[in-house]
């Protein structure tokens, strides 16, 4: 009688925490996956915040209406590209059109992410060295962008993607800020004087303090800026704390409707904790809103 022979091995299984759809290979460019499938720790948190916010980028994308261009995606701060690969490979793939812009100063990341898109054959992604001010400039880009992201972009790097959506007048803007100082910086340099003014100050007379009243103030100001420039703005966690505490999601949606009372309290939070040269370098109010 003839021996059956023996069955091939399996494949390994996937973690499973990977979408469906997804790819594999993409993962282990991204060394979010090794070579045999496997997460760690470390990676499994990486993937954990990107997905999450994949999600809320999803249902905005959804909500766009199809043009013959295609929908159009740029995200700041672009650093390895892991937020853009992925939503290209879950989202934008299938589509038969659209784009996705990675913008990073450092251009031997964007080289590899370049080389990285040429190997997947994701051919509709274009990365670009660029700073803010040059991409708000640059040819390499359309004149207007549907959704601008940002994810963990440094200090004021945030506010430059804020500052590149308003130019490119985005519909959608979703950050996740990082290490907040610019604003820390400044109540730091005025700490003495304003002790003496206002007993408020105690709320930031601490080092540790005035690290985190600058972060608070500094997303605070963001929301209200961009209320003043015509965005419906929500605030809420990405993940969970114990995943990363850079952790605040910050999702505007453009309306139209700049409001004034925003421009208002943008402008008294600045004068009550002396802050008031922001407003001429960092919260350019539209001039509706300053009426």
């Amino acid at each position: 009688m003839k021996k059956k022979s023996a069955a091939a091995p399996d494949a390994p299984a996937l973690a499973p925490e990977i979408r469906p759809g997804q790819s594999v290979e993409l993962l282990k460019e991204l060394h979010i996956l090794t070579r045999d499938g496997k997460l760690n720790q470390d990676s499994r948190r990486k993937l954990k915040q990107v997905y999450h916010l994949f999600q809320f980028i999803e249902k905005l994308l959804h909500e766009l209406p199809p043009t013959a261009q295609g929908l159009t995606l740029a995200d700041h701060g672009a650093g390895k590209s892991y937020l853009g690969f992925i939503i290209y490979d879950l989202y934008f793939k299938a589509l038969q059109a659209g784009r996705i812009y990675g913008i990073e100063t450092r251009p031997e990341l964007v080289q590899k992410s370049r080389e990285l898109a040429g190997r997947l054959g994701f051919e509709r992604m274009s990365f670009l060295n660029l700073s803010v001010a040059e991409a708000t400039q640059s040819d390499e880009l359309p004149e207007r962008i549907d959704v601008v992201t940002a994810l963990h972009a440094c200090d004021t790097a945030t506010d430059d993607a804020i500052a590149f959506g308003l130019q490119k007048r985005a519909k959608y803007m979703v950050l996740v800020p990082c290490c907040q100082a610019e604003i820390a910086r400044n109540l730091n340099a005025s700490k003495a004087l304003t002790l003496t003014r206002t007993p408020l100050a105690e709320l930031w007379r601490h080092p540790l303090h005035t690290r985190e009243m600058g972060s608070q103030i500094t997303n605070v100001l963001r929301c209200l800026y961009l209320e003043a420039s015509g965005y419906q703005v929500t605030v809420t966690e990405l993940v969970g704390w114990e995943h990363s505490m850079k952790n605040e999601l910050i999702i505007a949606k453009y309306t139209g409707q700049k409001k004034r009372s925003a421009a208002e309290r943008l402008r008294a939070i600045l004068t009550e904790f002396g802050l008031d040269a922001l407003g001429d370098t960092r919260f350019h109010l539209p001039e509706a809103a300053a009426v």
